[in-house]
């Protein structure tokens, strides 16, 4: 990323106390408030010690938000992470401010891929389980910015059971659009499509024809007269037991396939199969078919127990 070199300590000493029983920090240089910021998490948040740990936390986010540089680098190195993880799981007061923090990490690619040996993917999953819309919103990013590029946090995901909570959310905050956007753009990266957050779609709740059976459009314009329309299904096809159907169409306006395409023959793509990752999310099939003049499509099919 063209940073400059991080430093590999990081070093933190608690003040004594006051006869009040609070601790103080000492003042730390500007320059260092970064590095300060790192060590204090690694020593207050082993103890949970969540009064004197926001600070820090919003220090770190604060750098990572600004992308200053070397800020990703320096997370990586001060072996935050592990403590993150423990915040999450330890549903304190510092867990919404630790799983924005969290979303905002996973955007940097040196630091998320770092994320399942510190058991940050167990932890968020297990966020995905709360009641609060906004930290499921911080759970959902995180999971959709983990898995865009990568294969391997993919399949981690898939084998800890991510869609069923994804589906799960969706189905218990209908009417919360930006939640929704979220939980749809995890599945979508879940899949494999690799959906960029600055790209995404606007989704849309579509009328469905069949019982059981939730809709979703997005849309995502390109230039040259091209748009990408991503059509998500949810169905409940059993008690406890739910597929998610993504589908994918490059269309072109009518007067651009006349002017550029008309005249091509039609493109083929093989058939390819996947098999099951686990015993509660199972690939179905994947397949790509022909593709008529006016749009391509991909499809994925997933089954998966709730």
């Amino acid at each position: 990323m063209g940073h400059a070199t991080a430093p590999h300590t990081y070093s933190y000493t608690r003040p004594p106390r006051d006869d009040g029983g609070s601790g103080r920090l000492q003042p730390h240089a500007p320059h260092d408030n970064l590095n300060h910021a790192l060590g204090a998490i690694r020593v207050l948040g082993l103890e949970l010690i969540e009064g004197e740990l926001k600070p820090h936390l919003n220090t770190v986010l604060s750098s990572i938000k600004e992308r200053k540089k070397g800020a990703a680098e320096q997370v990586v190195v001060s072996g935050i992470l592990p403590v993150l993880a423990l915040a999450l799981r330890h549903r304190g007061p510092v867990r919404l401010l630790t799983a924005e923090l969290v979303a905002e990490l996973a955007k940097e690619s040196v630091v998320r891929k770092g994320f399942g040996d510190a058991g940050l993917v167990v932890a968020l999953l297990s966020v995905l389980t709360s009641p609060d819309p906004e930290l499921l919103l911080h759970a959902a990013r995180a999971v959709s910015r983990m898995c865009y590029d990568s294969a391997k946090q993919q399949e981690l995901l898939l084998r800890r059971g991510a869609v069923p909570r994804l589906v799960a959310v969706l189905r218990r905050f209908p009417d919360d659009e930006a939640l929704e956007g979220g939980c749809l753009q995890a599945l979508c990266n879940l899949s494999g499509l690799g959906v960029a957050e600055e790209a995404g779609p606007v989704w849309e709740r579509a009328a469905s024809v069949r019982a059981g059976e939730w809709l979703f459009h997005g849309v995502s314009p390109h230039a040259c007269g091209f748009a990408s329309v991503t059509v998500v299904r949810v169905w409940q096809w059993a008690p406890g037991q739910c597929s998610v159907h993504i589908q994918v169409f490059q269309r072109c306006s009518p007067v651009f396939w006349r002017l550029h395409g008309g005249g091509r023959s039609p493109r083929w793509f093989p058939f390819s199969t996947l098999e099951s990752c686990s015993n509660l999310y199972k690939v179905i099939k994947f397949s790509t078919k022909k593709v008529p003049r006016t749009k391509s499509l991909k499809t994925r099919m997933f089954h998966t127990l709730l």
